[in-house]
């Protein structure tokens, strides 16, 4: 997997990338439509997962309801924003690498496909 750095040192010196052509070709935009695709669902679960604990228990008695001795559902609650956030940071993170070579991808396209990477 290369990066942008690598790019511009493995290839020539005097190979630019022209980052706003990238910006502006049609595969960045549906890179980018695809990333607030997979982005926006999992912000706002965890933003509503994590604000409900607060919410249910300034607003409602159910959660001091024991589930297990002196354990009660706030703190299988609780315990459970911890496994979410692991959860949803390692999809992130797997998703983020491929991000990563989809991205370098595009910056290739680019050289290849437009003015030659070369600078004027």
């Amino acid at each position: 997997m290369s990066t942008v750095n690598e790019l511009n040192t493995d290839n020539q010196a005097n190979e630019t990338i022209d980052f706003e052509k990238v910006e502006q070709s049609d595969q960045f935009k549906s890179f980018m439509q695809k990333k607030k695709r997979f982005i926006i669902p999992y912000t706002i679960f965890f933003l509503i997962f994590y604000f409900l604990l607060p919410v249910l228990t300034s607003y409602t008695t159910f959660l001091n309801t024991p589930v297990i001795g002196d354990i009660s559902w706030v703190w299988i609650f609780a315990f459970a924003q911890f496994v979410m956030t692991w959860v949803l940071c390692t999809i992130y993170v797997k998703k983020a690498a491929a991000f990563d070579q989809e991205t370098d991808q595009i910056i290739e396209d680019q050289i290849h496909n437009g003015d030659g990477g070369k600078a004027s």
